[in-house]
């Protein structure tokens, strides 16, 4: 590998982590002026939604593709509805009550859930080393909670298991797509997938809300574009791409800065505070992810 292709795969990660994270931040900007989470989020799908349609259509072309079958489909839209669309509403109605470097931290705790998830489902074994990991990143977790500031603490409860209940769908969502992933194409399978993520947030909103909910501020337009491009569809790219230059195992270690990103974005632009308690919580949190990550 060239020095050239190593930065930019570098580069590349670095860049798709630090979107990723501002998306809290924005969700919590939004919140802001006064919108509710399901409009919010059907705003953010609906703008994602025609490059996921393009991506998926891009991806079914050619004869070599695998056809989709009956079961296929029903795998989608699982993954789709249980996976990914549950896994962006609970997100967004927890960031209703909790900061967006505690979200970021909680969310982080996927790939452990992802551990058990294989083990209970795919039969995979528990190594020793992970088991360690484990317990280094849930003490962090704790170590960080219990710091939380007083002055969020009335929800702080909910909108953590909120949250959680969003990195345990997404969590379902990686374990449950391995195998359709390998058989149809990575492209392909998070084409048709997230497109019916979106379509499910659109049904949600026409059934919980009225159409008029929809018309907000020029502000949350923008923040709900932004959202869509800038920390859904253009990380996930740049993230592919990245890992194809430089590994999945590098790419892991650098999309640690993940969480720290967004504790500096929320104090930047939310004025959130983080105490020498949660500091120390966030290192280990990161220390036990990054573990089971490299450890794979």
């Amino acid at each position: 590998m060239s020095r050239s292709s190593r930065f930019s795969g570098i580069a590349l990660v670095l860049a798709s982590a630090v979107l990723f994270s501002a998306k809290s931040v924005l969700v919590k900007l939004a919140y802001q002026s006064h919108v509710d989470a399901v409009s919010l989020l059907t705003l953010r799908m609906v703008f994602a939604l025609p490059f996921f349609l393009v991506m998926a259509w891009l991806a079914s072309r050619g004869s070599r593709q695998a056809t989709l079958h009956r079961r296929d489909w029903l795998a989608l839209v699982l993954l789709g509805v249980g996976g990914y669309y549950f896994a962006s509403l609970f997100d967004f109605l927890g960031l209703k009550y909790i900061s967006a470097s505690l979200e970021r931290l909680i969310l982080f705790l996927y790939p452990t859930i992802t551990v058990f998830l294989s083990a209970v489902f795919l039969r995979k074994p528990i190594r020793p080393l992970t088991w360690l990991a484990v317990l280094v990143s849930y003490a962090g977790m704790a170590t960080v909670f219990l710091g939380e500031p007083l002055g969020h603490s009335e929800h702080l409860l909910w909108g953590s298991l909120l949250v959680f209940a969003s990195a345990l769908a997404y969590a379902s969502y990686l374990v449950g797509s391995g195998e359709i992933m390998q058989r149809i194409g990575a492209n392909r399978c998070t084409g048709i997938v997230l497109s019916i993520a979106c379509l499910c947030s659109l049904v949600h909103f026409l059934v919980a809300n009225r159409i008029d909910s929809l018309l907000v501020s020029p502000r949350v337009y923008g923040i709900g574009l932004a959202l869509a491009v800038f920390c859904t569809v253009l990380p996930a790219t740049l993230l592919s791409n990245g890992i194809r230059r430089i590994g999945a195992s590098p790419a892991a270690l650098i999309g640690g800065v993940g969480p720290v990103s967004t504790i500096y974005l929320g104090y930047l632009f939310l004025g959130e505070s983080i105490t020498p308690q949660q500091g120390v919580g966030a290192l280990l949190v990161l220390a036990g992810v990054l573990i089971i990550s490299l450890n794979k």
